[in-house]
């Protein structure tokens, strides 16, 4: 027997039986795998538990959606009046100020209709200094007449003194007789013409005369339309939908481009109509963007609940008037205005993605909408310019 042998039936006789550490592991593993997979399922329920908590209990009550998008003023560009483009100074995604020049329009016949209507004024304000004159030219043809009347009467009170004496003829009392109808006439025509004249210019002046007046009127028009012949940019904002092209002739209400102004926008958040329970005008929002994702955040305010859901101003709103009818929550859009700082930062642009977040805990809002704010405006063309008023002057003065 070898040593190995002899060793085996020693410790078979001293009952040692102590198997190798090898045969061990196939029973530990199941054990450590039970013990993690535990451990796991532990840390798991302690999450879950952590998060009902917090969600439940501690977390503040809000309403969020993700069916959200930006929105925002387009405002349209267009021709007030007729003309040929002749140059574009802005185009697509390009920024312009409020004032500044966007299409040139040929001003060729808006400076005839101008000089026309510089002519008109001139014309009349020398046919109301006519018409002045005309009323001392009639003050002196009564005074004439009233002469001529006198002269006239004392003819026929001496011929009737002398026909008294059998001095002049019956005939000749006659003529001095008519002399004086006749120049009485006259001095009643005078008189006539006198009203006409002044009923022309009575209670006015040179620039207060009705004729002036409707001429000033006329050059201001042509002055308005010579202005429209540049288009400037109403708002400052961003270029979109170009529809016009260099050497185009356009006509008045034709829509030429659109401007955005990317510092006014807005979220309409489009709401479950069972959210609508605790949400208020004036409530804190917050918006998350899916351009720039959780990065950035945007911070609002609920400033109106719309009038309808979405199916209510459809075009064809649906009928459930049928025997299969299904109910399906109705959603209504939510406007939520953001930030001006925050979307100068960080621009956004309109029909964008986000997810709108309402902290509902202030009920202290109202439900409906607000009242009505100040108007919304923008520059326009101006054609009665003090440039305008002074040449007018300067035409009144030199014809008067």
């Amino acid at each position: 027997m070898t040593d190995t042998a002899t060793d085996k039936a020693a410790d078979e006789a001293t009952g040692n039986t102590t198997q190798p550490a090898a045969d061990t592991k196939p029973t530990d593993k199941p054990q450590a795998r039970k013990r993690a997979l535990l451990i796991l399922g532990v840390v798991v329920l302690v999450g879950l538990i952590v998060w009902a908590v917090f969600h439940f209990l501690l977390a503040k009550p809000e309403e969020e959606t993700d069916d959200a998008y930006v929105a925002g003023d387009v405002v349209a560009v267009t021709a007030r009046d007729p003309g040929t483009v002749l140059a574009l100074h802005a185009d697509n995604t390009q920024a312009v100020k409020a004032g500044q020049p966007l299409i040139d329009l040929d001003p060729t016949t808006a400076d005839v209709n101008l000089a026309s209507a510089e002519a008109e004024l001139a014309r009349a304000v020398r046919a109301t200094r006519a018409d002045f004159t005309r009323v001392g030219q009639s003050d002196a043809g009564i005074v004439q007449a009233q002469a001529e009347l006198a002269r006239a009467r004392d003819d026929y009170a001496r011929r009737r003194g002398a026909a008294a004496q059998g001095a002049v003829s019956g005939e000749e009392l006659d003529h001095a007789a008519d002399a004086v109808k006749v120049a009485t006439a006259n001095l009643r025509l005078a008189q006539e013409q006198r009203r006409q004249a002044q009923s022309a210019v009575q209670g006015t002046d040179v620039d207060t005369n009705p004729a002036v007046m409707a001429a000033k009127a006329a050059y201001r028009r042509a002055a308005i339309v010579r202005g429209h012949m540049r288009v400037i940019a109403p708002i400052t904002g961003v270029v979109a939908q170009r529809t016009v092209q260099v050497g185009q002739q356009v006509n008045a209400g034709m829509p030429l481009m659109a401007i955005v102004p990317l510092d006014r926008l807005w979220v309409d958040a489009n709401f479950r109509e069972t959210q609508l329970k605790d949400l208020r005008i004036g409530q804190p929002a917050t918006v998350v963007a899916d351009v720039y994702g959780g990065d950035v955040v945007y911070h609002g305010r609920v400033v109106g609940v719309g009038a309808g859901s979405g199916n209510a101003f459809a075009l064809l709103p649906p009928q459930n008037a049928s025997g299969n009818w299904i109910k399906i929550v109705q959603r209504v859009p939510v406007r939520i205005a953001l930030n001006p700082q925050e979307l100068r930062a960080n621009p956004l642009r309109v029909g964008l993605s986000v997810k709108a977040t309402v902290d509902t805990a202030n009920l202290n809002g109202g439900r409906l909408a607000q009242v009505a704010a100040a108007p919304y405006r923008g520059d326009a063309t101006v054609g009665t310019t003090p440039e305008v008023e002074a040449r007018i002057r300067r035409i009144v003065a030199a014809n008067r």
